[in-house]
């Protein structure tokens, strides 16, 4: 089973509490763990064979790629990121969807090249450790400051 999809049908059940908004060709959703804090994913709508950005028709590519140029501006905005870091990967799950991790100085401490490079130079069983789960609270503030910085930007 794919877990998107599983994330997916959260969103439509009412059940995912991570989720923030649907857009026209996905679903925003902050990420489970925050060592890079507003970590978000836009997770495209339709699973299938549709797992690299030229399966798609060139109207659909254009309109997802803008959306997800929505979200992270309004993930950098909310998060007062430095930079965004971009990645649309799918080894694991083979179902379209970005993350998008907002950048600070320091975030990868010492590792990489004396703490800086990109998020897979930091260990990843620190990166998602259950100590970078945010509380409810938490999470309820991470939403809204998303959620507010995209009405703004659509």
């Amino acid at each position: 089973m794919c877990l998107i999809c599983d994330r997916i049908r959260m969103i439509k059940n009412g059940t995912n509490p991570y989720f923030v908004k649907e857009l026209e060709t996905g679903y925003v959703v902050i990420g489970d763990n925050q060592h890079f804090h507003g970590y978000t994913l836009f997770l495209y709508k339709h699973h299938g064979d549709k797992t690299e950005l030229f399966h798609l028709d060139p109207t659909e590519r254009a309109k997802f790629l803008e959306e997800m140029t929505i979200v992270a501006k309004a993930v950098s905005k909310a998060f007062c990121a430095e930079k965004i870091n971009y990645e649309l990967l799918g080894m694991g799950d083979a179902h379209l969807h970005w993350h998008l991790f907002p950048r600070v100085s320091g975030d990868i401490e010492n590792y990489g090249n004396n703490g800086r490079g990109p998020v897979w130079w930091y260990p990843m069983e620190k990166m998602y450790s259950d100590d970078n789960r945010p509380s409810e609270g938490q999470l309820a503030d991470m939403k809204s400051r998303l959620l507010e910085e995209l009405e703004k930007l659509i």
